[in-house]
């Protein structure tokens, strides 16, 4: 497993959304890529450098994208047996310059605490989140702007495998017993394959209003699943093909969810302007948690998968909150974080009790004392989408 972080790009030019294909080549580098995305007053060096390559149309020497195929080079890893590492995907640096080209947008990896970030993947629009497919490693997606990016090989290749239907991808996830399912929640509702990421059809059935953010597979019963969307939860028990409301969930924006490892009964939900939720009944039934953030924006909540009784919540201008009895009390941390806008958070799937939390453009930082110090896991200026621990495989370290 390891951890990721997802960031997005302010400027985009519209032709982002006619490639078709994808394709990078190049080797996991040492050599550092000078973004200016670092601690604060020093470019952090994240990755190598990424070229980019737009065929010319000689005949009207204009640029144009031949074919729809897009190559550039990128990051590669090739993927084995299956270790434990930290991923982090982000965007938009507070340093972004306009510019027609993502640069500052990916998916990075973090091998160990005191290794740099590495970039993994291709640069594109709005990288929004990152997901591996349990049943086979070679195989990796990632949700953006444009819509689905695939690998089938290890990361040795990309390709956009979504049409024009599906864009504004929020999350995407993969059913851990059967990778023939893949499930992303988008702006404009739930898309569904069944054929492993090969072609994607919508799966809206159901729902009364689209925009969904978060998604989750019930590795229980991957039968069922479960989405937050801008009018609640709402359930299917039949792989995404309709969808019912969870009657007692919150009818208002679900911004994230979780559930705890530990306790698998027990799922956290962080919403827009309602404070943080429980269910204590594997998703059944919600209710209200943490009096203190009851108005607040959450976008971060996790489960710690090594304590069933810890849990977190943050967002924007409250910073972290902590709970060590399955969310009965909750107390905001004793040390504070630079910025009180906390964007993601995670509990670590290898070292017990140690959190990480993504603040906007502020750095991510983690705690192994309960948030009574921190420390700098550098991204100063990242606008961070998505973070959360994967599997990929061993030979990367």
């Amino acid at each position: 497993m390891k951890v990721f972080l997802v960031w997005s790009v302010r400027s985009v030019t519209t032709f982002w959304r006619r490639v078709l294909t994808i394709r990078w080549s190049g080797g996991l580098s040492q050599s550092p890529l000078p973004l200016k995305c670092g601690r604060k007053g020093r470019e952090e060096q994240l990755a190598p450098p990424h070229r980019v390559g737009i065929a010319l149309d000689e005949k009207f020497h204009r640029w144009t994208v031949a074919f729809g195929i897009l190559l550039l080079s990128f990051t590669n890893i090739s993927l084995a047996e299956e270790k434990n590492a930290l991923f982090v995907a982000f965007a938009m640096t507070k340093e972004q310059e306009s510019s027609p080209l993502p640069t500052d947008s990916g998916i990075f990896l973090r091998k160990s605490i005191d290794s740099d970030w590495q970039r993994i993947g291709p640069v594109i629009q709005q990288m929004a989140s990152f997901a591996t497919d349990p049943n086979n490693l070679n195989t990796l997606f990632i949700a953006c702007g444009n819509g689905i990016v695939r690998s089938t090989d290890g990361g040795a290749t990309w390709r956009m495998t979504t049409g024009w239907r599906e864009s504004d991808v929020n999350k995407v996830v993969v059913d851990p017993e059967n990778g023939r399912n893949v499930y992303a929640s988008s702006v404009w509702g739930i898309s569904a394959s069944y054929d492993g990421g090969e072609t994607w059809q919508t799966a809206n059935r159901g729902l009364r209003k689209r925009f969904s953010r978060s998604i989750m597979v019930d590795s229980r019963n991957p039968k069922r699943l479960l989405v937050g969307t801008e009018d609640g939860i709402y359930e299917s028990r039949d792989r995404a093909r309709s969808w019912r409301p969870v009657r007692s969930s919150p009818k208002i924006v679900v911004l994230r969810m979780d559930r705890s490892q530990a306790d698998p009964d027990l799922w956290i939900a962080g919403t827009e302007g309602k404070g943080v939720y429980l269910s204590r009944n594997d998703g059944r039934r919600w209710e209200s948690a943490a009096p203190d953030l009851k108005e607040a924006n959450i976008y971060g909540v996790t489960a710690d998968p090594h304590n069933e009784q810890s849990l977190a919540a943050g967002g924007w201008a409250v910073g972290v909150w902590v709970s060590s009895d399955t969310g009965k009390t909750w107390q905001q941390t004793e040390s504070k974080l630079p910025s009180p806008n906390v964007m993601a958070m995670t509990f670590d799937a290898n070292v017990p009790g140690r959190l990480w939390a993504s603040t906007f453009e502020e750095g991510t930082y983690y705690t192994d004392d309960g948030g009574k110090s921190w420390q700098d896991g550098d991204l100063y200026g990242a606008y961070v989408w998505d973070l959360g621990f994967v599997k990929i495989a061993k030979e990367n370290g």
